[in-house]
């Protein structure tokens, strides 16, 4: 019998790569499906008034926090946790963000758990990640890391009322 100790250990792209020598296939599987981005976020500003809340942002100033809510992009299919219209979603949603590797450090409203933003900040790949599950998303949704179950969607609730969905899940990084 032969030893294969000589082999050479393939190691993962996301672990001999930096984010932008990843190809666009790369980077594409790098994101986890949580949907947590897809989440309506506001920004707890005193300054705001009723014409200026609830405009985008593309910024956020040192005497403000972002705030999380449960509530979803109405295209975000809450059970597979996949946008309905992917290719289409920055036409039908404008204030939806495409993430690049030239925008990353931009997008100031990543969650701390999205592996973007993990890799990014030198945190590594987390342990629920499809891509180290075959594939499948059954351990990012069975360590709750995932909006599954979680969220109303946002053509069914009132923005007037979005205090009453204010949530910190969307904060959580189990690793």
């Amino acid at each position: 019998m032969s030893s294969n100790k000589n082999a050479a250990v393939q190691v993962p792209f996301w672990e001999s790569k930096t984010l932008a020598q990843m190809t666009r296939e790369e980077w594409e599987s790098l994101c986890d499906g949580c949907a947590k981005c897809c989440l309506h976020k506001f920004i707890d500003d005193e300054t705001t008034d009723e014409t200026t809340e609830l405009l985008p942002t593309d910024h956020i100033a040192e005497d403000e926090h972002m705030v999380y809510s449960s509530i979803a992009c109405f295209l975000l299919n809450d059970k597979t946790c996949q946008c309905s219209q992917y290719q289409k979603r920055t036409t039908l949603v404008p204030d939806c963000v495409r993430l690049t590797q030239d925008n990353l450090d931009d997008v100031f409203f990543m969650p701390p758990s999205c592996t973007y933003r993990r890799l990014n900040e030198g945190r590594g790949m987390p342990s629920w990640h499809p891509l180290l599950h075959k594939g499948k998303k059954s351990a990012m949704h069975k360590a709750g890391m995932s909006v599954r179950g979680k969220v109303i969607k946002d053509d069914q609730v009132s923005l007037d009322d979005f205090e009453d969905y204010i949530v910190l899940w969307p904060l959580d990084d189990i690793d």
